[in-house]
């Protein structure tokens, strides 16, 4: 029987031991976790997300604070809130909400940020860090990072000798999920919307990571039985079944049709979604273990 995972689940323990590794961080140093969000703009979409973080930070424990700037503000005054965060010894993790109004260059903003700070792991020195497999001190982008904890639960910390097919290649999620899986010793392959015969190179994974961004695109016949499927798109699609003007999500995997064939499947939403937030709150947490000199707890 199919392994529906339950990323919820696995969300809540990953944030159970953040909240005890804050406690015990606050209790043995008096160093508490500090994030700043900055958020530019009111994007509805943007702001939900915003707040449902600053609500988990204060959950764990965190100090957090949110910084809301208006639509027009410039580059130079983002920049130099950046440069007053890096410098604020009480705040541990910066984050940046995206996409940024078009007057700001989201690159530069980016690599503004402290490495040390950069809980996102965006900035080029911790995408260089897991590139070249120097993980223990790298920040992992939160959502490859909750995705092969996934993994994990399923397949153990050792991959050797599984084959995994990525199916995406963004900077996100695509390219730091294949050097996280290449660290396990997995062999990897990235596919995209240029690979040649993409489903037959699906067929060849024992773990098929979807992160696309194309509606149900993975069909049931393109995995291998017995496969582990890790369904990263978040997709809203038309639900005329629901009533008229009514949608539902959907991943990148068409679920009913591939849970028939795979061994472990994360589903839409419930799957890879919570695990996004709770790896944010461990990247923070994380974060401040190092400034305080602490050995951090291990997701």
């Amino acid at each position: 029987m199919t392994d529906v995972i339950d990323g919820k689940k696995v969300a809540e323990e990953v944030v159970a031991t953040v909240k005890d590794g804050a406690a015990r961080l606050i209790a043995e140093t008096g160093v508490t976790p500090g994030i700043a969000v900055v958020i530019v703009g009111h994007d509805p979409a943007s702001q939900v997300y915003v707040n449902s973080k600053s609500r988990k930070a204060k959950e764990c424990g965190f100090h957090s604070a949110q910084h809301e700037l208006p639509d027009d503000t410039a580059e130079a005054d983002l920049l130099a809130l950046i440069e007053q965060l890096n410098a604020d010894p009480a705040i541990h993790g910066i984050l940046v909400q995206l996409p940024l109004p078009r007057q700001i260059d989201s690159a530069r903003v980016i690599q503004a940020i402290s490495p040390e700070k950069d809980v996102d792991g965006f900035h080029f020195v911790n995408v260089g860090k897991l590139g070249t497999g120097e993980i223990a001190s790298a920040f992992v982008p939160c959502t490859p990072a909750g995705s092969m904890l996934l993994v994990e639960r399923v397949r153990g910390r050792d991959l050797s000798g599984l084959t995994a097919v990525v199916v995406g290649r963004s900077n996100i999620v695509g390219k730091p999920m294949a050097n996280l899986l290449l660290a396990a010793n997995c062999t990897v392959t990235i596919a995209h919307s240029r690979t040649k015969d993409l489903p037959a190179l699906c067929r060849t994974a024992d773990i098929l990571v979807a992160a696309v961004g194309r509606p149900e695109i993975v069909k049931g016949d393109w995995v291998k039985p017995g496969a582990t499927v890790i369904d990263v798109g978040i997709n809203r699609i038309d639900a005329p079944e629901r009533g008229e003007g009514k949608t539902r999500l959907v991943g990148d995997v068409a679920f009913d049709e591939a849970a028939s064939q795979a061994g472990a499947i994360t589903p839409v939403p419930g799957g890879v979604g919570p695990m996004t937030i709770a790896m944010l709150m461990a990247n923070t947490l994380v974060a401040a273990c190092r400034t305080a000199g602490v050995e951090p707890p291990r997701f």
